[in-house]
């Protein structure tokens, strides 16, 4: 099915470009979305005669977007999830969930403008885009917790880590200790050894009223 498109989509084209795409992709989501129309003849008229209307109207759109993007740069939303040992949820997090965090935070989102191909299913800190306008995106960060301790933990540069990795990272640091001693207790017997040696020669240079 050919389209014009009203608004620049990903991956598809520009605003005013007709494009080829599947019937089901425009049925679905470029025309009930009012992302495009149907390139017909009277519809290509239609949008010719309008398109000075529609590019004033997406400049100010996209003006908006710029505005709010720039409050939520440094924007952190919270989800406390119950978890395993291994920093796996009981569950998931979704594009509503982030949508609910960021409005709790005073910032409103919709849950189509959250970039999430799955949902989040582990502790730590996510980073999602977040499409204000076809030519807007800004990138959030999401702290899945345990606890608003944790969260803040996170928010901090914290990484949580999982109980079979902590037990294998003080495994490491045992071995290493050990390793560290051994050296240590090898350096400090070649050192005696170094010193009787010479101590040995020394006595058999000195002069024979010496010894």
């Amino acid at each position: 099915m050919n389209v014009i498109l009203l608004e620049r989509v990903p991956k598809l084209g520009q605003m005013g470009d007709v494009v080829k795409v599947k019937p089901g992709f425009a049925r679905n989501f470029l025309l009930p979305q009012k992302k495009a129309l149907r390139a017909t003849k009277d519809n290509i008229t239609y949008f010719e005669s309008q398109r000075k209307v529609l590019e004033a109207q997406n400049l100010e759109r996209r003006q908006e977007a710029e505005a709010v993007g720039a409050k939520m740069s440094d924007l952190k939303v919270t989800i406390i999830r119950q978890a395993s040992e291994a920093l796996q949820l009981y569950g998931s997090v979704t594009s509503r969930d982030i949508a609910d965090g960021a409005a709790a935070q005073g910032v409103k989102i919709e849950r189509s403008q959250v970039e999430l191909d799955k949902p989040i299913k582990a502790l730590g800190e996510h980073k999602i885009k977040i499409h204000l306008h076809p030519e807007v995106v800004v990138e959030i960060s999401v702290l899945v917790a345990r606890s608003a301790d944790e969260a803040e933990f996170l928010a901090k540069g914290g990484r949580l880590v999982a109980e079979t990795e902590r037990a294998q990272m003080e495994a490491a640091e045992a071995a290493q200790r050990a390793a560290d001693q051994a050296a240590a207790l090898f350096e400090a017997k070649a050192a005696e050894g170094a010193e009787g040696e010479a101590a040995e020669a020394a006595a058999e240079e000195a002069p024979a009223d010496q010894k």
